[in-house]
């Protein structure tokens, strides 16, 4: 680091990111050259469509770029909505291949686990009670791994980006914590089974495959709410968190009507199934790992949101979730969140109001509904303006340095992304990470980017094992025809005064305009 470079202690944000580049070099007049943000780009010029790719995907690199200039914008959009090519380079996909979690179904995994947890606890001897239970944490905290490493290789390498960002978007609106009971041994089987294959599709089909899942079931209880004994958790966030919003229209009645519908959903872990009265076998369903138990479910006539519901037993959920999935509040509270995710921090009502209408008339088909939210000029006015999490820093950072080169060991993106505060299903409570900048532009938030900027920078070892490369070298004509042109005199006298290819390189992937997508 230069001698002169210090760190602001105050709270920064992307403008003032902009003088910690600016203490490099010690003058008042590079800080405010750098205090201004880098300009939106609204064409698909070459230019242009750097700043589309680096927002639609976790980071414009070569060969993405590469890929969407040959297609044209509207031929690469469609793509990116709707996924062909989800193909990963061979050696990335044999690592995920080689995954327990990708190798053995969840159900057998958790009996394993839930066997050996069992076990500990029997034990008399309390050295060996401890040393067990450490074991089944420990296996508990390698799935985790596992889920989230997978994530993330899929994050840097898949040509289907949109698909990627959006499954983080959907893991963070269905969100689940890893630290409670057994949900580090789901958390890969929620994101495979539940979210991935329907980041891009129906948001009703979203919703279903959520309720079924015994990682949600786990988080917020539901696998503990029966008749006579309800558990309002699960209902509670369906609504206000997963669907119609906190000012969505619905009162407590509905809470609790929905805890009851929601009653007898749960999660079995035992091999064979519960043992029901024959008048209600042909009410028991089982799949996998979850379960609807008709002997714990409330049977009485309910109404929701001022109408009754019709269906019984596991149909009467599906009944109330297509009203919640096709409610004019669950369109809006969705369509400001994608917004936000997308455009801005403060969201244009014109732009969110059209959005929500999309949603609506198309049934809730996220892909159609991304659809009028990308054609909008207010997204095309924003290009470059978004402040990146600590998620689309890190991926970014590491798909520009590396390109398609394959990464033997993703611990340590693992590692700084859980130093920056948003570690995969690290959220204890079920309201998600938060998307607005003032949540990731703290001082000491920069100051660890900055850390992450150089380890980047110089081939951390960790992303390669023992025969790391050679520094990356990103100040070549690809640079200059992409990047440059949006930086500002205070961000290239900076990279000027660099001594090497590694200090260059920090300079770059620290600088406020990286920071900003």
């Amino acid at each position: 680091m230069p001698r002169s470079f210090v760190l602001s202690p105050v709270p920064a944000s992307p403008r003032r990111l902009g003088g910690i580049v600016s203490a490099v070099l010690a003058t008042a007049a590079l800080l405010a050259a750098c205090s201004t943000p880098p300009a939106g780009r609204a064409d698909f010029s070459p230019q242009g469509a750097y700043a589309w790719v680096d927002r639609i995907s976790w980071g414009a690199n070569p060969s993405t770029l590469a890929s969407a200039t040959r297609m044209g914008r509207t031929a690469w959009l469609n793509e990116q909505l709707h996924p062909t090519d989800t193909a990963l380079p061979a050696s990335v996909q044999a690592q995920i291949d080689a995954m327990p979690i990708s190798r053995e179904p969840t159900p057998s995994l958790l009996r394993t686990l839930s066997a050996a947890n069992q076990a500990a606890n029997a034990l008399t001897d309390d050295a060996a009670k401890q040393a067990a239970r450490q074991v089944y944490q420990q296996d508990l905290n390698e799935l985790a791994r596992q889920a989230e490493s997978r994530a993330l290789l899929r994050a840097v390498y898949s040509p289907a980006q949109l698909q990627e960002q959006m499954s983080w978007f959907w893991v963070n609106h269905f969100g689940v914590f890893r630290g409670k009971r057994d949900i580090r041994a789901l958390v890969g089987d929620y994101e495979e089974q539940a979210i991935r294959p329907y980041a891009l599709g129906r948001f009703r089909d979203l919703l279903g495959a959520v309720v079924r899942h015994p990682a949600m079931l786990r988080y917020l209880d539901n696998d503990q709410n029966a008749v006579g004994k309800i558990n309002e958790n699960y209902a509670r966030e369906l609504m206000e968190l997963h669907t119609l919003g906190v000012d969505g229209g619905y009162q407590q009645a509905d809470v609790q009507m929905l805890a009851q519908v929601l009653t007898g959903v749960g999660v079995r872990v035992p091999e064979d199934d519960a043992k029901i009265r024959p008048a209600l076998q042909a009410q028991y369903v089982r799949t996998g790992l979850f379960e609807f138990n008709p002997a714990r479910h409330d049977a009485t006539p309910k109404t929701l949101l001022g109408a009754p519901l019709h269906a019984k037993g596991l149909a009467e959920v599906d009944e109330a979730l297509d009203r919640l999935a096709r409610h004019p509040s669950t369109a809006r509270f969705i369509a400001r969140k994608l917004v936000t995710f997308f455009v801005s921090d403060d969201p244009p009502p014109a732009l969110v109001d059209r959005v929500a209408q999309a949603f609506l008339h198309t049934d809730g088909d996220i892909a159609k509904t991304l659809k009028v939210l990308f054609d909008a000029p207010e997204f095309s006015a924003s290009l470059g303006q978004g402040f990146k999490d600590p998620v689309h820093y890190v991926v970014s950072a590491v798909r520009l340095a590396y390109g398609d080169r394959p990464l033997e060991d993703t611990a340590p993106m693992q590692g700084w992304i859980r130093r920056l505060g948003q570690a995969r299903y690290g959220h204890v409570a079920p309201d998600g990470y938060p998307m607005l900048a003032s949540a990731w532009n703290g001082s000491g938030q920069l100051a660890t980017r900055f850390e992450i900027a150089r380890a980047i920078g110089t081939s951390d070892r960790g992303l390669f094992g023992a025969a790391p490369p050679a520094a990356p070298i990103l100040s070549g004509p690809w640079f200059t025809q992409h990047i440059a042109p949006s930086l500002s005199p205070a961000t290239r006298d900076a990279l000027a005064q660099a001594k090497n290819a590694q200090e260059w390189n920090t300079f770059l992937l620290s600088s406020p305009e990286f920071m900003a997508r």
